[in-house]
């Protein structure tokens, strides 16, 4: 755009210096009265009317060239659903098939891939401690990829994993602390608290913020994990992840399905809340300049008897 606008300087530039030439030449001609014959009288400053126009429709084609954009208010789909998914040693269990990782990211992922397209949608993973791996997005096919990579690691934080979910809600929605989104989180884990902050905090936490957290419990506790070349007991707690639903208005799993989960967003309904996007208005400037541009023309055959 920087090198357009020089270009267009430089023609108006070039326009005065002829205009300055072309004065000066005719004060050098010394018979006035033949000068008025052979160059009758032109109009005055009607002449430069079609040069003006069209440095203009030049200057309008400068800026287009920039891609200018304008902030538009657009309505934006509020409702939120959070996947939080346990990714810790004792979820490479196999008491479920084929063991209880693998079994865990297909049921999100179906979920995932089962929700409305209007619906935001993120993810958040705990061990140890609990991050979120995926922003609320209406792009479900990214945050199924990202649940496809997650990985094992040691620790289980389901508490955290709840405090980052509610984290997250919050932050995507710049109206949350107004008037909360329509939101819920699906978590997904074998149940056993080891890390980080109680699981009933985590609960009394989500039923302040009116979000119903709903659980699916995996495995049976009767397999064992290796850790650090050691056989450890892959313990559950069904009644944790249980009650955990049922304090915050969730639903329960053990043999989840498809039709049983859309019952989490079923409930969540819609809201529409707005944001401010930036949108292209090229087309704009082109217009304005095409029509000053035969503006320029017209302006040129009229006073001129020529095309700038």
């Amino acid at each position: 755009m920087a090198a357009a606008l020089v270009v267009v300087a430089a023609l108006a530039a070039a326009y005065v210096w002829v205009q300055l030439r072309r004065r000066a030449q005719a004060a050098r001609f010394t018979n006035l009265a033949l000068l008025d014959r052979v160059a009758p009288a032109r109009p005055g400053w009607q002449r430069h009317v079609g040069a003006a126009l069209f440095l203009a429709a030049m200057l309008v084609l400068a800026v287009a060239m920039g891609r200018p954009a304008m902030p538009v208010e657009v309505p934006r789909e509020r409702a939120t659903i959070m996947v939080a998914i346990d990714v810790s040693p004792s979820m490479v269990a196999n008491d479920v098939d084929p063991d209880r990782i693998s079994a865990a990211k297909e049921s999100a992922v179906g979920f995932v891939e089962s929700l409305p397209d209007r619906f935001n949608v993120g993810l958040v993973s705990f061990s140890a401690t609990a991050g979120v791996v995926a922003s609320p997005t209406q792009d479900h096919q990214a945050v199924a990829d990202s649940i496809e990579n997650l990985q094992i690691s040691p620790g289980t934080a389901i508490g955290e994993g709840v405090f980052a979910s509610l984290q997250s809600i919050e932050s995507f929605d710049s109206e949350s602390g107004e008037e909360p989104p329509p939101s819920a989180i699906v978590l997904l884990s074998d149940g056993e608290n080891t890390s980080g902050r109680p699981v009933a905090s985590a609960s009394r936490a989500a039923s302040e913020a009116e979000v119903p957290v709903s659980t699916i419990a995996f495995g049976s506790g009767t397999a064992l994990v290796e850790i650090n070349g050691e056989p450890v007991e892959a313990n559950i707690d069904k009644e944790a992840l249980e009650r955990l639903a049922d304090d915050t208005g969730g639903y329960f799993y053990e043999a989840e399905s498809e039709t049983e989960l859309s019952k989490v967003y079923e409930d969540i309904g819609s809201s529409l809340g707005s944001e401010i996007e930036y949108q292209e208005n090229v087309v704009w400037w082109v217009r304005a300049a095409v029509l000053l541009a035969a503006l320029a023309a017209a302006a040129s055959l009229l006073w001129g008897q020529r095309v700038p």
